[in-house]
């Protein structure tokens, strides 16, 4: 039968799931008719059925005619006993877990699992989420950084070019329109509560193919906090420096903020 493939990936037997899916077409059905309408052998049916009953999957009657247990009620009691599988799992590795002496680093592809990665971390960020994005990938989380604001989550922002969120500690990047052509693409951060980090640089031409790396090392992920820090300090820099104009109040006090974000 072609509609057995599911229960199969549930932990049914080949011959189970044939034996299940055609109970619940015809039934209550003897174990001959069953042979038949189910294309298990004679030879085998009987086998398969003790085992079924044994599971609870099938119930035999006093006059040796078959059904199956409720679609229904199987998918309650199959969700039951996949949630306890899950649970006992994670005890087991609990137990067994090393503490971690080194975080790998992870490359990731496909720009929206990297984008639905990236919305994962802004959503279980607690105290910081330091960003750096292009108006594509800020159009996508902004929504999730907003949300991240309102309960209280510091977000220090760098805009690589015109978007429409305005966030307390937020700047624009001041080499926005150079940057795609010196480092050959968009480039994408996002660090939380000095924990986690997602970075790097998609590629125009083929953004699902772009890697990037999403880790826990605590070296990686400082090293990137930092490099957003420092575009902070760029961007004061160019607009005292290069463009001989000075901080605003709003400006100064993102100065104070960001030197104190040790």
């Amino acid at each position: 039968m072609d509609n057995i493939s599911s229960l199969k990936e549930l932990g049914f037997t080949q011959y189970e799931a044939a034996c299940y899916m055609a109970l619940i077409s015809k039934h209550p059905v003897n174990g001959s008719k069953l042979s038949k309408i189910s294309g298990i052998a004679r030879s085998r049916i009987y086998d398969v059925l003790r085992s079924m009953i044994s599971k609870g999957y099938v119930l035999e009657t006093e006059s040796s005619q078959y059904a199956p247990f409720p679609p229904d009620e199987l998918i309650k009691k199959l969700n039951l006993e996949f949630k306890q599988k899950i649970t006992t799992f994670g005890k087991e590795v609990k137990k067994a877990l090393q503490e971690p002496v080194y975080e790998y680093i992870w490359t990731l592809t496909g720009y929206d699992n990297i984008m639905q990665k990236a919305k994962e971390m802004i959503e279980n960020a607690k105290k910081e989420i330091y960003a750096r994005l292009f108006s594509k990938s800020n159009n996508y989380l902004e929504k999730y950084l907003k949300q991240a604001d309102k309960r209280g989550v510091n977000i220090r922002y760098i805009a690589m070019g015109d978007v429409s969120v305005d966030f307390d500690v937020q700047v624009i990047h001041p080499e926005k329109n150079l940057l795609i052509e010196k480092i050959g693409g968009r480039s994408f951060d996002i660090i939380t509560d000095k924990k986690e980090s997602l970075a790097g640089i998609f590629d125009p031409e083929d953004e699902d193919a772009s890697p990037i790396s999403w880790t826990r090392n605590k070296w990686f992920v400082t090293a990137n906090r930092d490099s957003l820090r420092h575009d902070f300090y760029h961007y004061f820099l160019t607009k005292t420096y290069d463009d001989n104009k000075e901080l605003t109040q709003k400006e100064k006090k993102i100065y104070r903020i960001i030197k104190k974000d040790d």
